[in-house]
């Protein structure tokens, strides 16, 4: 029933104002769908990191490249320690380092690289206030067009952006007044943290050994030879792997080094 019939005392005014209201609200309740439906959904990244240019920012370097390459290519890189887990880094700096030819890193400050089983995972290039651009937002532009990126970019941590492709990240920040950029390979960082969660389980089972049975035997890791997969404690296969398929390996670091991968369903 309409207002007056409810309320007799309400005035014309009353009534003409409650009715706008009415018209208005559906107005804007139509304006929200027309434009929820014409916003434009998020592209994905398609780029692969086999298939990104040789672009000039990115100083020659590639994920993917060897330990030999890269010492190829900058014949003073020094590369840390390899850990437990197959990671060695190293940082090079050109500004800091006269050996190194000054004009061919102009506008570079630092490059850092992160390597797995000797292949290049994460570069990360830092540049000074003499580079061609100094805002995210323009080196943006210039890495999407320089690295031929075809999705959209959105926020990361405070002033920066991202981009997550086919099987890589690109993160594009300012740092000391300039701005930066980092490639990282999506899988090796998968392998990585299977790695240490297949350690901290050996670990935990190291410790918890003297509560238990003194002949209990650290649990195996099963891989399968037909596929090239392992699988590590408390993650089993989908079918059940046949006798001579069969190859046990007391860690994962052992299974990686006979190159054997980290079964998918177990991440």
């Amino acid at each position: 029933m309409f207002p007056r019939l409810l309320n007799p005392q309400l005035s014309k005014e009353s009534f003409a104002l409650s009715c706008s209201n009415c018209i208005i609200s559906r107005m804007l309740r139509t304006l929200f769908v027309l434009l929820a439906i014409s916003l434009p959904v998020s592209a994905q990244c398609t780029q692969k990191m086999a298939t990104l240019p040789a672009a000039p920012e990115l100083l020659g370097f590639r994920l993917g490249m060897t330990r030999d390459q890269i010492t190829a290519l900058v014949p003073q890189t020094v590369f840390g320690r390899t850990d437990h887990f197959g990671v060695a880094k190293t940082t090079i700096n050109p500004h800091f380092n006269p050996k190194i030819d000054q004009t061919k890193y102009h506008g570079v400050r630092s490059i850092s690289l992160d390597l797995l089983d000797d292949r290049l995972t994460s570069l990360w290039i830092g540049y000074d206030e003499t580079f061609q651009v100094q805002t995210t937002d323009e080196f943006v532009k210039v890495i999407s067009k320089s690295l031929q990126l075809d999705g959209n970019w959105s926020s990361w941590r405070a002033r920066g952006q991202q981009m997550r492709c086919a099987d890589f990240q690109v993160i594009v920040s300012t740092l000391a007044g300039g701005p930066s950029l980092r490639l990282l390979n999506f899988a090796a960082e998968d392998t990585i943290a299977a790695r240490r969660q297949a350690k901290e389980e050996q670990d935990a089972l190291v410790e918890a050994g003297p509560l238990g049975s003194e002949n209990v035997a650290a649990p195996e890791i099963i891989g399968d030879k037909q596929t090239k997969t392992y699988y590590p404690n408390g993650c089993q296969p989908a079918k059940e792997i046949a006798e001579t398929n069969k190859a046990v390996f007391k860690t994962a670091e052992e299974a990686e080094k006979a190159g054997f991968k980290l079964a998918k369903n177990c991440h």
